[in-house]
């Protein structure tokens, strides 16, 4: 697949280009309908804002963001955050409830773009993968449950927590509506048997059809069979966002926690697809994108929308070329919403539930959770953390959980770096190094090699570990650090170095440097911690190191030792 340039696609732009754009955007419209109407029910709005949330967005993200194929849009987790942050405000589907929604779009927008103009794409590669997933699984869930209402034909109590919700359906099984179960059921059944046989139909359409059919065959809402009803065919009205301080201030919570949410999913999709495509990616330009689509969306009725990993992904397999896709999809959907839009009126609760009770459960990414809790027992106990907080605390809350996990994950592997005792190789002829035991290194000569950064927060562990030399081995008084894997020196950093070199020169040892870094050396230059440190302590390689330090040990003790792991020693 031939990919143009983020910038000149458009200069590029050919008829068999502008023909698979077409094809992958009327696919992706396809699949964006039964969606749309199922996420705005589920985001608690009437079922054509998830229409319109279909169409503006989407055309802004694409033509400002960063990636060809990232289709943007309504999307599970956003839609199930949204609905915890309005509910607690406003009863769903009231007028009152969608100016609250369109606000803390246009608030959402705000954020993301503002991140973008700062430049912080960058701090999506600190929210640890764990948490993502997490997160989404716990959010699938709360999908599961919220709809086994609709499902079952249910009249259960709102805004209950996720125990009690289990308790009341559990309890309210017996007034089950078989009707609209077995609705459920055959839209399920369907579903799953076009996703088996024919991967490349859009299932989740044909399904809900099929479930319209069944409804009308059992007698529909004669028969207590709930129907979406007839939505308006005209395009997105124009909105404005209540921009009242108590509205901002109710709501500015929730905001951040859906604008960090949508650009974790938007930035990880776009990262993902471009590595399949090999198109650059701009993690900052798609936090612009992002933030435009909710700004410029909310004045058009949409509410908080993000990229899509199932519409992402059908986009590039579609063979999507350029953005064009996304906006020959939105404006699909804009012509669905003109011509058929009285259809929906044929659309039973039942058979939308049975769809979004199919997208949360392949939210789970069981192969990811089986392979962290086998490979790594932290990113289990951060993925697990984030589970049970998206189930059991606020869920705007559980989004900041998850990213001060990730942040604190960072910092405590970044605060720890690795510290490895080293020797020569014994075997090799050259200045090769190798891990050393206690039994196998220098009596008077400790070397090690800090891999990692020599900055504030990990000089209280280096400090303590280079201390610990001397209460080990009280002989080791002089110590060579191997810089090579030191990628970064801040001022408390070099402080430490000059406090240790004092600190030895006092024992009657000395602080040795070698392979240091251009950048570390500069930062040591500039600071004039050079000449504290003692230039003739700092040396170009290893083999440089030895040669020099070796005539300033104790010859004395050096007559006496068995060890002789240096060349110089059996000179």
């Amino acid at each position: 697949m031939r990919l143009t340039s983020r910038h000149n696609w458009w200069n590029n732009l050919n008829r068999t280009e502008m023909r698979q754009d077409l094809f992958a955007g009327l696919t992706g419209a396809v699949i964006v309908l039964p969606q749309g109407v199922a996420f705005a029910m589920l985001a608690g709005l009437p079922p054509e804002y998830g229409l319109y949330t279909a169409i503006v967005p989407v055309i802004i993200a694409a033509l400002f963001g960063s990636s060809h194929h990232l289709m943007s849009g309504p999307t599970t987790p956003i839609s199930i955050v949204v609905f915890t942050t309005v509910s607690a405000l406003a009863l769903p589907e009231t007028p009152a409830y969608i100016a609250l929604a369109l606000t803390l779009t246009f608030m959402v927008g705000l954020f993301q773009l503002l991140m973008g103009l700062a430049r912080l794409g960058m701090l999506v590669n600190f929210i640890s993968h764990s948490v993502i997933i997490g997160f989404t699984a716990g959010a699938a869930l709360l999908i599961i449950t919220s709809q086994m209402n609709n499902l079952l034909a249910l009249e259960l109590p709102r805004n209950l927590s996720f125990w009690n919700n289990w308790s009341q359906i559990i309890q309210h099984l017996p007034d089950t509506n078989l009707h609209a179960l077995a609705v459920a059921v055959a839209t399920l059944v369907v579903a799953l048997i076009i996703r088996r046989l024919r991967p490349d139909w859009p299932s989740l359409f044909i399904a809900m059809v099929f479930g319209a059919i069944i409804a009308d065959l059992l007698g529909g809402a004669k028969q207590g069979i709930q129907l979406v009803g007839s939505l308006p065919n005209q395009l997105p009205p124009l909105s404005a966002p209540n921009l009242n301080l108590d509205t901002i201030g109710q709501l500015a919570s929730g905001a951040l926690a859906i604008a960090l949410l949508g650009l974790m999913e938007a930035v990880s999709i776009a990262r993902s697809i471009a590595a399949k495509s090999h198109q650059p990616h701009d993690a900052n330009r798609e936090f612009i994108g992002q933030g435009l689509s909710n700004l410029v969306g909310s004045f058009f009725s949409s509410y908080a929308s993000s990229g899509s990993f199932t519409r992402s992904g059908v986009n590039y397999r579609a063979g999507a070329r350029t953005p064009l896709a996304a906006v020959f999809s939105a404006l699909a959907v804009a012509l669905v919403i003109l011509v058929a839009a009285p259809l929906a009126a044929y659309l039973p609760i039942p058979a939308m539930a049975a769809v979004l009770l199919l997208v949360a459960i392949r939210l789970i990414d069981w192969q990811h959770i089986k392979v962290i809790f086998k490979a790594n027992p932290v990113d289990a106990a951060v993925l697990s953390t984030t589970f049970i907080a998206t189930l059991f605390v606020e869920l705007t809350f559980a989004v900041y959980v998850g990213v001060i996990l990730s942040l604190v994950l960072h910092l405590n592997r970044i605060s720890y770096p690795d510290i490895i005792s080293l020797r020569p190789d014994e075997n090799s002829s050259e200045r090769h190094f190798i891990p050393a035991t206690q039994a196998k290194e220098c009596p008077q000569l400790k070397i090690i090699r800090i891999d990692g950064s020599l900055f504030f927060g990990s000089i209280n562990y280096i400090e303590r570990y280079i201390r610990d030399i001397n209460e080990k081995h009280s002989q080791q008084k002089n110590v060579l650090i191997i810089g090579s894997g030191i990628n970064f020196i801040d001022v408390a950093g070099a402080e430490l170095l000059v406090r240790e070199a004092q600190r030895r020169s006092k024992m009657g040892g000395a602080l040795y440097l070698c392979a240091v870094k251009e950048g570390v050396y500069n930062i040591l230059k500039k600071g004039d911690y050079l000449k504290q440190l003692g230039t003739e302590n700092i040396f170009a390689s290893k083999a440089e190191a030895i040669e020099q330090i070796y005539p300033r040990l104790d010859a004395e003790r050096c007559q006496q030792c068995n060890v002789r792991i240096f060349s110089e020693c059996k000179m």
